[in-house]
């Protein structure tokens, strides 16, 4: 059904995208746009840990160190998947680089800085591990194959099957190399969605002949608020669209209808979390109501140097109204799959900044490569799983430098996490999630001391190295991988619910066809996809959607790596 206006619930990338396409291709005046939100930057954030300090989820829990830098998170792009981001970014000007669109910008950081990560896989006792070396057994192979082979139309037989289920048969497959960069590059756990994994197998497929150095991927120039977002809410501003800050929507007015699933918002109850104060946002009928339903860094907390990160029980932001949109109409998923099982779906993460390049510079002589080239993960030397196997035991993704634009040149910046945050770690024997910033960094360097190739053990200098320290702050996340938890099909709403006058659903927990979440290019998709029904565009003028698993050649080289 066209309207002629729009409330986004929800600033982040889907909604963002869903506005910039009902400008350019709705023709619609960006002052028709109104966002309500809690922030600006959703998931994609990055920024000097002054400026965000006191935002919502943290705000009961204060900072003692407030200096350096904090990203919760960060996502890597692939240009061969990601058509639809692209797509957006190339209608954006980048805010950094002078004469170029945010698409051209990355391109041109990429093509002048490569990835080539030459330490994808690291253990004590070895070293660097030969991640061209997948160590798949023939179990593992047919079931991979299996998953590679299955029709779209065939998905809903992985309903509510985790990808420990599938491979109940063949646990090997949790201590092969494949499943330990596959599992820290995308973020999958053993509880995750068997349909999530089918999914990243038939879009991803041609991975398998690169994983172990990622040099299909790609990454922004500065962290994703400022190569992202800054330059989507700079384009928005400067069309019109009113961007409302400090809203927490907690409740809709929905047309009373003799049909239960007719769905008509008429009207939204929000809390203005700086004063407290209850408003009322009527909805009329030439008003499109587009709201992010789920978010992975909901009820996220920060701690410090010498703190831990609170736990937030929080059930979320957007979960908690997609829950009560839920529980009053039947057909909008279930949103207790994803938010109500954080032990399968909780990180904690934390963001070093170091006052000079002395950590920078050790870890770059144990992994031989320059910072910038992706993701470095520690495999256990001991048995940690619940099978009694080894397991990945954190991740650090040290940055090409600087991170951000207001970041000193003697500065360095780089992120890490945990995926299994109760485990205890290796060096500092408490759960990670109780672990202060130091403490983190003392793991971290304990790893790398497992590691390293001599002739002077980092080690050696970690007491050097605690005195570069700016802050190191650990995140926890409770929600990270509630995207991936497992699930049926029906669990997730549809963009545009059936019988929806004017509510549509976007981010990374709607259901569309084909697309694999966590990946930045489903959360535009959804936008793109919300913004054409409402604008009355044909679906058929949407950015077209390579089908690699289609590719006959792409296809034989994966089943050849498989046997690597």
């Amino acid at each position: 059904m066209q309207k002629k206006k729009a409330i986004m619930i929800g600033a982040g990338l889907s909604n963002m995208a869903a506005a910039v396409y009902l400008i350019q291709e709705g023709k619609w005046s960006g002052d028709q746009i109104t966002f309500y939100a809690l922030d600006n930057y959703g998931s994609n954030d990055g920024s000097p840990t002054q400026d965000v300090k006191d935002d919502y989820w943290n705000k009961n829990h204060p900072m003692e160190n407030q200096n350096g830098y904090i990203a919760r998170g960060g996502r890597m792009l692939n240009y061969r998947t990601y058509v639809d981001l692209m797509d957006l970014l190339d209608r954006v000007p980048s805010m950094t680089e002078p004469g170029l669109t945010a698409a051209e910008d990355t391109r041109q950081f990429d093509a002048a800085h490569p990835t080539y990560d030459k330490a994808r896989l690291l253990t004590g006792g070895q070293g660097i591990v030969d991640g061209g070396k997948l160590g798949l057994n023939n179990k593992s192979r047919k079931l991979l194959t299996q998953l590679i082979m299955m029709p779209d139309s065939q998905e809903e037989k992985l309903d509510n099957i985790t990808i420990a289920d599938y491979f109940k048969d063949n646990t090997e497959f949790f201590e092969s190399n494949f499943w330990f960069m596959w599992e820290t590059t995308f973020a999958f756990r053993t509880r995750s969605s068997a349909q999530e994994l089918r999914r990243y197998m038939h879009q991803m497929i041609y991975e398998f002949t690169q994983i172990e150095h990622l040099v299909g991927v790609n990454r922004t120039r500065y962290n994703q608020y400022e190569s992202i977002m800054k330059p989507l809410i700079n384009y928005l501003e400067k069309e019109g669209c009113h961007i409302v800050l400090n809203r927490r929507v907690v409740d809709w007015k929905f047309k009373d209808s003799k049909m239960q699933d007719e769905i008509t918002v008429t009207g939204l109850h929000m809390v203005n979390t700086k004063t407290d104060e209850n408003e009322f946002v009527p909805v009329d009928d030439d008003t499109a109501v587009i709201f992010t339903n789920g978010s992975i860094t909901d009820s996220a907390t920060l701690g410090d140097f010498n703190t831990p990160a609170a736990e937030n029980m929080d059930y979320g932001a957007a979960s908690s109204l997609w829950k009560k949109a839920s529980d009053h109409f039947y057909n909008l998923g279930n949103p207790d799959k994803f938010f109500a099982d954080r032990d399968a779906s909780e990180w904690v993460s934390f963001t070093l900044t170091t006052k000079n390049h002395l950590f920078l510079n050790e870890i770059a002589r144990i992994t031989t490569q320059e910072p910038g080239n992706a993701l470095n993960s520690f495999i256990s030397t001991e048995p940690v799983t619940p099978l009694g196997q080894k397991d990945v035991t954190m991740s650090i993704v040290v940055h090409h430098q600087p991170h951000f634009t207001s970041q000193k040149t003697n500065e360095t910046v780089l992120w890490g996490y945990f995926l299994y945050p109760r485990r205890h770690g290796e060096i500092i024997d408490k759960p990670y999630i109780e672990m202060t910033g130091k403490e983190m960094l003392q793991e971290l360097i304990g790893q790398l001391s497992k590691v390293d190739p001599g002739p002077i053990n980092i080690s050696d200098k970690e007491e050097e190295i605690m005195d570069s320290v700016i802050n190191c702050i650990p995140v926890y996340m409770p929600y990270a991988s509630a995207l991936f938890n497992n699930r049926a099909k029906s669990d997730r709403p549809k963009v545009i619910p059936k019988h929806s006058t004017n509510l549509a659903f976007t981010g990374e927990f709607v259901e569309q066809p084909y697309q694999m979440i966590f990946t930045e290019n489903s959360a535009v998709r959804s936008g793109e996809i919300a913004a054409f029904h409402f604008a009355g565009i044909p679906m058929s003028r949407l950015v077209k959607t390579p089908r690699y698993d289609k590719d006959v050649k792409t296809l034989l080289r994966a089943a050849k790596k498989m046997f690597d």
